[in-house]
């Protein structure tokens, strides 16, 4: 046990003093990247591949055509269209750009998931059994392990918004698909993947910062958390 514990302590040592700077420079670089700076959202409307019917024609006779009238059912207040078994032009694609930000997106949310899961175990075995009196250092353990924690879990959540989205999206276009006349569905789509635009370049610049503001909390108490009571009151004991 205690051989994993000083692998984890100098790997997590590492991690912050070495690894954070560059992980910062290198998120940096990727807000500044094309992919995450388009000059207009129409550079990310994408087709979502479900044709508009046209409308019925008249005979010559300049009478309505023969239609079979269709039961239109409400469902707790939602008008329901007509079953849709196959699309008329095949699959409704999801956005490709979107889904290519997303993949390039995520593993960077995974890193900072698993480096603040380390920095947790790290100070929790740096934390010194509990006494009376000069606990100061520790009181800055537990306020950074505090911060470490909230940065994990919002990290964590990330993966939800993205989730969301497709599930949000895929809605929508069944309702294209079920009401393909009515054009505020389409609108409503683009909105979609215009809202997850922003929000993926919003998590990328929070990853940037959540790296950053670690790296400077850590960095700068970094004496009290390695060693949160000095030698001078352990010789008083």
């Amino acid at each position: 046990m205690s051989e994993f514990t000083e692998k984890l302590i100098k790997e997590a040592e590492d991690l912050v003093l070495n690894k954070f700077p560059k992980i910062i420079i290198e998120l940096n670089e990727l807000m500044e990247d094309e992919s995450l700076n388009v000059k207009s959202m129409k550079e990310i409307k994408s087709d979502v591949n479900i044709p508009i019917p046209k409308a019925p024609t008249f005979n010559n006779d300049h009478k309505e055509p023969n239609l079979k009238k269709r039961k239109v059912d409400d469902c707790d207040g939602e008008i329901m269209g007509t079953h849709v078994y196959v699309l008329p032009n095949g699959v409704s694609p999801s956005n490709n750009k979107l889904t290519k930000l997303i993949e390039l997106v995520k593993p960077r949310i995974r890193q900072l998931v698993e480096d603040t899961n380390m920095l947790k175990m790290w100070i929790l075995f740096l934390i010194p059994r509990i006494e009376d009196g000069n606990n100061f250092g520790v009181s800055i353990q537990e306020e950074t392990l505090g911060e470490i924690r909230a940065v994990e879990s919002e990290s964590a959540a990330y993966f939800d918004q993205i989730s969301r989205y497709f599930m949000s999206r895929g809605k929508v276009i069944t309702k294209i698909a079920k009401y393909p006349h009515v054009e505020d569905f389409r609108k409503t789509l683009e909105e979609i993947d215009e809202k997850e635009y922003v929000s993926l370049r919003l998590v990328v610049a929070e990853l940037r910062n959540h790296y950053a503001t670690l790296y400077d909390m850590v960095t700068k108490n970094l004496e009290k958390i390695r060693r949160p009571r000095n030698s001078n009151a352990e010789a008083m004991f």
